[in-house]
Order: C-alpha cells, then structure tokens, then sequence
C-alpha cells in the first residue's frame, strides 16, 4: 500500500469521509450518533470547523480517503475558546494499520499552532479500548469517566476523557486563537 498523504479536506472527499463515518455510526460506538448524517450534513459541520479556523484532513492512500481527522470547539461558551476537541476516524478494514498517528499529530501541530492550549479526546465507550490507548500514546491522559451517559444498540454507554496539552499550556497568558 502506497504511503499516506495527510492534507486539507476538500469538496470532493466528502462521499468518502460520509462512508467511513456511516460505518462508525450503524456499527460502533465512537460516535452516538443513531442514523448516520448525509454527505451534505457532514459538509455543513467541516465548513463551520473550518470557519472557526480550526483544521480538517484527510488521509489519502492511493487515490483512495482512508481516514480524517478534525478539532472542533470543546464547549461553545467564550472562556473555552483555548480548548479544542479532536475528533478521527479511520476506515474500518485499516484500524491498527497506521493511519490514525499521522492524521492526529497535524491536528494537534495546526490547533497548536493556532493557539489552542488543551485538547480533549472524549471516548465514547469505556470499552473502546483502542481510542484509548491510541489517545494515551498520542500524549493525552485520562481525566474521568463519566458513567452510563449515552444509550445505544441496547446498552448504557460510558464517556471517557483524555486531555493533551498543546504548546504552553497553562503556563503562560494566550494570544487569542487565529
């Protein structure tokens, strides 16, 4: 398999993100998600990521979308503009096969090179155990579980979440985000 190429979401990704996505939603639980949204739905979501100047990439192998990966705002309230959520998937027949690192370092380099200071991974399952120990070795550590919170495919689900510390953290004032 040819090497990944990580690179800014276009218009014509899309279809693919939807796919890899839709797959996530029917059959895992990263995402609570219970119908999975339309090429157009997940179009709006990038453009408002993208608008807000925070990053969205793909990773491409062969011609072919295998993974993206994007920060959101962590809460929409004005004091949490520093924090950013990450959010990645990768397609189900590739999961372990070196996608996902490539993709998540650029977010974090672009959040961290926008100013965002924190990085929180929110785990949907405290059984999915993979995000976390690919979460942990990505920096990030945990900070909680919170228990029984979301109900999908018949079970209560947990969240759990990790947080990473981007450039200077805490330990200087910020600059506002660009």
């Amino acid at each position: 398999m040819q090497d990944l190429v990580v690179r800014p979401v276009s218009d014509t990704d899309m279809p693919a993100i939807q796919a890899i996505y839709a797959h996530h939603v029917r059959h895992g639980t990263a995402s609570w998600e219970l119908e999975p949204p339309t090429a157009e739905e997940l179009t709006a979501r990038r453009d408002a990521i993208l608008a807000m100047g925070l990053p969205y990439v793909v990773g491409e192998r062969g011609g072919e979308i295998v993974g993206y990966a994007s920060a959101g705002p962590y809460r929409v309230r004005p004091a949490y503009r520093f924090t950013v959520e990450d959010t990645i998937y990768v397609h189900p027949e590739l999961a372990g096969a070196g996608v996902a690192r490539p993709l998540l370092q650029r977010v974090i380099d672009d959040c961290t090179a926008a100013g965002r200071r924190q990085m929180i991974a929110v785990v949907g399952d405290s059984a999915n155990l993979a995000s976390i120990r690919f979460h942990e070795k990505m920096g990030f550590r945990r900070i909680g579980t919170i228990t029984g919170i979301g109900w999908k495919f018949d079970r209560w689900l947990d969240s759990v979440l990790l947080q990473r510390t981007l450039g200077s953290g805490v330990d200087t004032p910020p600059d506002e985000p660009g």
